[in-house]
Formats: C-alpha cells, sequence, structure tokens
C-alpha cells in the first residue's frame, strides 16, 4: 500500500495530513483556525493544529520570545523602560566589591587584634578590644551565612573560661598572696610531693582579681578568632591559598568550618524541638540533640570526600627529586621561623630576635611555597585579589598589634596594672587610640555587604 507523501502518519498509526508550514499558509490566514483536510478517499479527517514557528508572537504554548527575545528580566526592562536606562548607566557592577575583601586579610586583622590582647592584662583594654572585634563583626559580616553566626558562640566559649578559671582560683588557691579574705573553704591536707598545690584554704580578692585577669585576657583572644571565623568565607580562604599547601589547607579549612556548621545544627534541632513543645535543657535535651549533630557531621564528611575524590584530589605533577627536598626543606624551615618569632612578639620579652626571625622565616616561606607551586595541577576560577580594601583591613589590624607592644614597653604600668595592691582598672589613653585603629575596616565601604 502506497502512502501519499502529503500524509504522515501518527503516534497511533492513523494516517494524517501534515499541517501547512508557516512558509506555505496564506498571509491572511488565522492560526487559530486552520482549513478542514479530507483523506485521500474522501473521509474527513479532524483539523490539525498549524504549525507556527517557536520564535512568533502567536506560539500557542510561549511564555517568552526567544533566540533574541531574552529572559524575563529583559521584558521588565521593555515594560520600565527608566529601569532600563539605570541600568545601563550604572554599568556592571565590579566583581570585588559584591565578592567582599580578601578572606586573608580579615584573618590578618583579627591576629594583629589577638597580638595586642596577648600584650596586656589591663581589664578596660580588654574590654574595649572584645567591644572593637564585635562591632565590625555585626557591621561588616555577611548575614544568612553559616559561619556568620559563629561569633556569639566565641564569646559564649570565652565566658565558659573566665567561669572555669575563676573556679580553679578559689579550689586550687591562687599564687598571689593577698590581705582581704572573701571566704574560707575546707583545707585538704595534701602528701608532700604535691608541694605548691593546695584544695581549699583562705581565697582572697586579689588571687580571685588575677584570675579573672588572665581568663578574661583568654576570652578577648578567642573573641578575636571568633571574629575572623564570622568573617572571612573559608571556601575562599582555602582557595587563596598557595599549590604547595593545598592538601594541608583543605584540612584546615575543613576543620575551620566545623564550628559553624555545629553551631547552626544545635540551633536548627533547638528550634525544631521548641516546635514540637519539648524542653531545651537538662541532660537528656543535651543527648537528643547531640546524637543528630554527630549524624549530620558524618554525613558532611562522606559527602566532602566523594567530592574530593570525583574533583581529582591530591593530584600532583611530576616534579625532580631536588626541587621536591628544596621545598621541603624551605616551607618547613620558613613555617618553624614563622612560629618561633611569632611566639617570641606575643611573649613578654624577645621582641628583639623575634622580629629578624619572623622575617627570615617569612622570606624561606615564601620561596619554599613558590618553588612548590610546581607540582599544583589545579586552576582557579576567578581568583581574589588584594586589593585597597584588603590592604587596608590588614594594616589596620598591624598598626593595632604594633602600638600595642610600643605602649607595653614604653609604659608597662598601664598594660599590666599590679594586682597588690588592690585597685581598679584604669583606661590608658594611647593604648585605648590604638586599639580603635581597629575599628577601620567597619568605615571602608569595600568591606560592608
Amino acid at each position: 500500500m502506497s502512502i501519499d507523501p502529503a500524509i504522515t502518519p501518527d503516534s497511533g498509526g492513523t494516517p494524517r495530513t501534515a499541517g501547512p508550514t508557516a512558509a506555505e499558509a496564506p498571509a491572511s490566514a488565522s492560526p487559530a483556525s486552520p482549513a478542514p483536510v479530507t483523506h485521500r478517499s474522501g473521509a474527513a479527517v479532524r483539523p490539525q493544529r498549524a504549525i507556527v514557528p517557536a520564535g512568533s508572537d502567536e506560539h500557542p504554548l510561549r511564555r517568552g520570545p526567544r533566540n533574541g527575545g531574552g529572559s524575563g528580566r529583559l521584558r521588565a526592562l521593555r515594560r520600565r523602560p527608566e529601569r532600563a536606562e539605570q541600568a545601563g548607566a550604572a554599568g556592571p557592577r565590579p566583581a570585588g566589591r559584591a565578592r567582599g575583601p580578601h578572606a586573608g586579610a580579615w584573618w590578618l586583622w583579627a591576629l594583629g587584634l589577638s597580638t595586642a590582647a596577648s600584650r596586656t592584662t589591663n581589664p578596660a583594654l580588654l574590654a574595649l578590644l572584645a567591644a572593637v572585634a564585635g562591632y565590625v563583626v555585626a557591621v561588616c559580616r555577611v548575614p544568612d551565612t553559616p559561619w556568620s553566626r559563629s561569633y556569639a558562640a566565641f564569646l559564649r566559649l570565652g565566658l565558659v573560661v573566665v567561669a572555669i578559671r575563676l573556679a580553679f582560683a578559689v579550689v586550687l588557691g591562687s599564687p598571689i598572696p593577698g590581705t582581704h579574705t572573701v571566704l574560707t573553704l575546707p583545707e585538704v591536707p595534701l602528701p608532700d610531693w604535691a608541694q605548691g598545690v593546695r584544695l581549699g584554704g583562705r581565697v582572697t580578692a586579689e588571687g580571685l582579681w588575677f584570675a579573672f585577669r588572665e581568663g578574661m585576657r583568654l576570652a578577648t583572644l578567642l573573641a578575636c578568632l571568633g571574629a575572623a571565623n564570622a568573617l572571612a568565607n573559608p571556601a575562599r580562604l582555602l582557595k587563596s591559598l598557595p599549590g604547595v599547601l593545598y592538601e594541608a589547607g583543605v584540612a584546615v579549612v575543613v576543620a575551620m568550618t566545623f564550628a559553624p556548621h555545629l553551631v547552626a545544627d544545635v540551633r536548627r534541632l533547638r528550634t525544631a524541638r521548641r516546635l514540637r513543645g519539648r524542653t531545651e535543657k537538662g541532660v537528656r535535651a543535651l543527648l537528643q540533640v547531640g546524637l543528630p549533630v554527630l549524624e549530620g557531621a558524618l554525613e558532611r564528611s562522606v559527602a566532602l570526600a566523594a567530592a574530593m575524590d570525583a574533583r581529582g584530589y591530591g593530584r600532583t605533577a611530576a616534579v625532580p627529586p631536588a626541587v621536591r627536598r628544596a621545598t621541603a626543606a624551605l616551607t618547613l624551615g620558613g613555617l618553624l621561623g614563622l612560629c618561633a618569632g611569632t611566639y617570641a612578639l606575643l611573649a613578654a620579652t624577645g621582641a628583639a630576635y623575634g622580629l629578624p626571625l619572623l622575617l627570615a622565616g617569612l622570606a624561606a616561606a615564601v620561596a619554599g611555597l613558590r618553588l612548590g607551586g610546581r607540582r599544583s595541577v589545579r586552576t582557579r576560577y576567578r581568583p581574589d585579589r588584594w586589593d585597597a580594601t584588603a590592604w587596608l583591613i590588614t594594616a589596620s589590624g598591624v598598626a593595632v598589634a604594633a602600638l600595642t607592644i610600643w605602649a607595653a614597653a614604653a609604659s608597662p604600668a598601664g598594660l599590666d596594672p599590679p594586682v597588690v595592691p588592690l585597685t581598679a582598672p584604669s583606661l590608658p589613653l594611647w593604648p585605648a587610640a590604638a586599639v580603635l585603629l581597629g575599628l577601620l575596616p567597619a568605615h571602608l565601604k569595600g568591606a560592608r555587604p
């Protein structure tokens, strides 16, 4: 049986005529009312829908112009010509401002504040440092991100540290002699080999004040590091690491993101329990929240391992053995020099040899990182640039650290006031002005979201 070329079978096997195309249809014909088509034998066939080009305005399923028409945003701009003029006048938004400053700049700024906190035991200056870090976090953090909500957890951890330090001073005593007795606890006798340690006894106000100052210094350090966690994007920080430190950087960044995700999971589970009418306090509630948090952490670790394996994590290029040994020696020596120089600068004495050791370690580390970058076979998509905003943020933290170190050497009584005799803390003028330089990132347009 022969079939006319003008007749095509449909999906059910019944011969059906092909409708007229747009080129064959007359100009006056309406696509909504196609002409009836008859079978070869004379039987009537139900009318077919006319074939309309997809880009024309008469398409029955048309939701927007195609192939040059554009998306819904362009349709909105056609309806509102003034918005199109504004978009053309504004021009494209700079990528650096939309993404914020470099993540490493926030960590250098926070380390500068931490260095200043380690050089003083004055509670007024420590409270000012914590207030500066908190204000910058409140102004410059990106909302609705897991890491931006971790600063409150670090503050609570600092309060716990202060409470534990005071409890140890009450139970185990304090090496600071005092004349103002607060209370007297029953003392437990200890053997001779436990000289210098006591349980109970007399608790003095001088000992409690000394313990409070030490605990507050550690709490301020935690607040500064919490500010860096709340401001810096861990993924961008990982992308900015040199190629030779990529593997180690993945482990460090995963460890840094554990705290924000943990805080988000605990908050989500507590909200779910509250909506179900269950209590949020007590050991039982803590255990019931801890198990889902642990399960979520394990699921994230498995998903992260699968993603890393799929992206070829750990692959390196072939380099000569001599280059590998030189890279390892320079990198390891440079990092050791950086650690030793930083420790010397943070200690009470050692600034004389700490700075040269820090600079030498930095030079060796940079040489090792540049040499070891030949092993990296990965590329960076839209690498972060160290712009003027990042330089200003870093300079703010470095200035706070440098001026505080200078003030500690010039007038140590203002930054480390004596415990005995017991006196109220005072706020020294020039160290306080140096600490206020840490507020510079809050007034930079490129640092705010």
